[in-house]
């Protein structure tokens, strides 16, 4: 019986590469093998155990917003096995909601306020979520943004915690869109009272969507100068020291 010609699979040989090539390709599959491992730059040792994206939309539905889709469950989930730089600028929790120089409310009181002052409007501010969400902190990340004409004195001043803020709201316990209402009313009522600094606390859980929003959001708002993480007693990373323009009243005044 006449023999037939079969098609072998080309086969790749080790020998294309150089020893010391297959020496490093050996090395890196023996370390993924056994995880990441510690080194000189003490990095993480633990294997990463992303959650499941049933896991993550659990974690982020009580913020009960449309912006959170499909997509932004996928990133949240791989975002999760990210570790920050470590960042010693850590709050007191007792401390982190005080201050005898303003005062605080919560989402609730400050819509209470606004109403009985007759300020129900939020200034048309028509912040962005999906913005915000796309350049996602964790919770220890330390914030910082100015204008680019504000003095660098004003801003160091500011994140010294040396500017004195009137005004505070504290975001706990708010889905996205009862925040992103609060934020917007607090700058409102502050420029309005011609009000220099206000303090907004969001918090630094481990998914840290109420601090990526108001990261986000702050840099929408043209009322906002600067805002950086407050100093450790005025509530450290989970919180931020806003700095606002001066009303159009105030200047004429």
């Amino acid at each position: 019986m006449p023999k037939t010609n079969q098609l072998k699979e080309p086969v790749m040989s080790n020998n294309l590469f150089s020893t010391e090539m297959q020496a490093q390709l050996q090395q890196l599959k023996t370390e993924l093998s056994k995880g990441r491992t510690l080194n000189n730059n003490s990095k993480p040792v633990e294997n990463v155990a992303l959650p499941s994206k049933n896991q993550v939309a659990k974690q982020v539905k009580q913020y009960n917003s449309e912006h959170i889709d499909d997509d932004k469950l996928l990133f949240m989930q791989a975002m999760t096995g990210v570790r920050p730089i470590k960042d010693k600028n850590r709050a007191d929790k007792n401390l982190a909601n005080t201050n005898k120089l303003g005062q605080k409310s919560d989402v609730a009181t400050l819509a209470k306020r606004a109403a009985a002052q007759g300020n129900t409007d939020d200034n048309n501010h028509q912040l962005s979520d999906m913005q915000a969400l796309l350049n996602p902190v964790s919770g220890d990340t330390y914030l910082s943004y100015k204008i680019p004409t504000l003095p660098n004195k004003v801003f160091n001043a500011l994140k010294q915690g040396k500017i004195r803020w009137h005004d505070a709201v504290d975001l706990h316990g708010s889905n996205i869109e009862q925040a992103k209402k609060a934020v917007s009313k607090l700058i409102t009522q502050a420029y309005k009272t011609n009000e220099s600094s206000v303090k907004i606390i969001h918090g630094k859980g481990i998914d840290s969507i109420l601090k990526t929003c108001v990261n986000g959001w702050l840099r929408q708002i043209p009322e906002v100068l600067a805002f950086c993480s407050a100093p450790a007693q005025q509530g450290g990373n989970g919180a931020v020291l806003v700095l606002l323009k001066k009303s159009e009243a105030a200047k004429n005044a």
